[in-house]
């Protein structure tokens, strides 16, 4: 049996996913993370059949997500996850090197919260995705 504290630090903690395939780019995602977020776990996925393994694995607060990998979109992606219901309320944020008017046409259809090119990336984007999350969720439940 869980400790009451355990469960409510269980509960507590986020996890993010970060779904690149560039080592660089991974690592200032996470740095931006770890900066700003304190206790957060962040899970890497190289491309998309690792995401969603990992998303099958791990509950998951916050998508990062790369536009371009090895085995396919990020946009198409993130059309999949918006057909799920237990994977719509995941917050996304679309990260990609050429944000084109095609991907972000995508990315709306698909409810991602933000589409940025990687300099853009920081830390206000991750607070307010994660806020709007925590909404989506709320709703959710509400509903059910």
């Amino acid at each position: 049996m869980k400790h009451p504290a355990s469960a409510r630090t269980a509960a507590q903690q986020r996890t993010c996913l970060i779904v690149e395939d560039s080592d660089f780019d991974r690592e200032k995602m996470t740095r931006v993370l770890n900066r700003t977020m304190g206790k957060i776990n962040v899970e890497v996925a190289t491309t998309l059949r690792s995401a969603r393994l990992a998303l099958s694995n791990a509950e998951v607060s916050l998508i990062l997500l790369d536009n371009n990998l090895p085995d396919g979109l990020g946009a198409n992606f993130a059309l999949e996850l918006s057909l799920d219901a237990r994977l719509s309320v995941i917050p996304v944020i679309l990260v990609s090197d050429w944000p084109s008017p095609f991907m972000w046409e995508k990315a709306a259809s698909a409810g991602v919260l933000y589409v940025l090119n990687k300099g853009e990336f920081d830390a206000r984007y991750v607070h307010a995705a994660l806020k709007m999350g925590s909404a989506r969720r709320t709703k959710m439940n509400l509903a059910h």
